[in-house]
């Protein structure tokens, strides 16, 4: 069978991503009064901050998603397939590159994370395009830095959730979805398209109660940010070689090394 070389039609590339930047882009020049919402449970009293970044983050995500998957209509082996696996990569790219465009003033660092975040999105929306045809030439490739992305973009929330210093459950409606998000898509790109709901909630499950451990220990956000992606990135590689029959001993290999890795590197910087 011959390789595909399909490209996303670059209108609509440049429309999905105008249209979330330029959300963005307004953040600074909109202030509308934020509203505090409480709620006296037994024994805990549940706040949440609600303001107009928050308000946009949540719609871009929306945005993004939706985008996604006008994108993909126009690939040329989409016609009735199933695009929701497309949609969780580009809606948390959006969601969590406003994490800092929300947290910033506006300023040199603000318009680079502006220019990258950019960059970025629109990198994870063509790799998106071209995973939907397994037939395609890049197909490969766009899998792996598709995977890359998405640790690197839970890593990115992780720390940011930590300069932010959230509260417990903040930290946990934060990271709980995003592990499941990440870890979901992960084993889908590396088992060819089946859905492992049930690895991606225990990994969750796990990562979450570590999670809870760490919010109460005097780490730096990087370390905590390492910990934490390295713990997932190990326990997504485990149930991957699990789900592939590897042999026993070569099963271990992969989730050990990048977890020696990442904790090697959470001791060792400073900040």
């Amino acid at each position: 069978m011959d390789a595909h070389q399909h490209l996303p039609d670059t209108n609509r590339l440049s429309v999905i991503t105008a249209t979330i930047f330029l959300a963005y882009a307004l953040l600074p020049f909109v202030d509308l009064p934020g509203q505090q919402i409480s709620v006296q449970l037994p024994g805990f009293l549940f706040q949440l901050a609600l303001n107009f970044s928050t308000v946009v983050s949540i719609l871009v995500a929306v945005l993004a998603a939706a985008g996604t998957d006008w994108l993909i209509q126009g690939h040329p082996t989409a016609a009735g397939s199933v695009r929701l696996p497309n949609w969780l990569l580009p809606a948390l790219t959006a969601w969590v590159i406003g994490v800092p465009l929300t947290t910033l003033e506006v300023s040199t660092e603000w318009w680079a994370v502006f220019a990258l975040g950019g960059l970025l999105f629109v990198l994870v929306l063509v790799a998106e395009y071209i995973v939907v045809d397994p037939d395609d030439a890049r197909h490969a490739p766009a899998s792996v830095g598709l995977i890359a992305v998405s640790f690197a973009l839970y890593l990115v929330l992780t720390i940011s959730i930590r300069v932010a210093n959230l509260r417990l459950y903040g930290v946990l409606f934060a990271v709980a979805p995003t592990v499941f998000l990440v870890t979901l898509r992960t084993l889908y790109l590396r088992s060819n398209g089946r859905w492992f709901y049930g690895w991606a909630a225990g990994i969750m499950v796990v990562v979450g109660q570590v999670a809870v451990g760490l919010h109460y220990l005097p780490l730096t956000p990087l370390r905590f940010g390492l910990v934490l992606t390295g713990l997932t990135y190990a326990l997504v590689s485990l149930a991957s070689g699990i789900e592939d029959r590897r042999e026993g001993k070569i099963i271990w290999i992969e989730p050990a090394i990048m977890l020696t890795i990442f904790w090697g590197l959470a001791l060792l910087v400073r900040s």
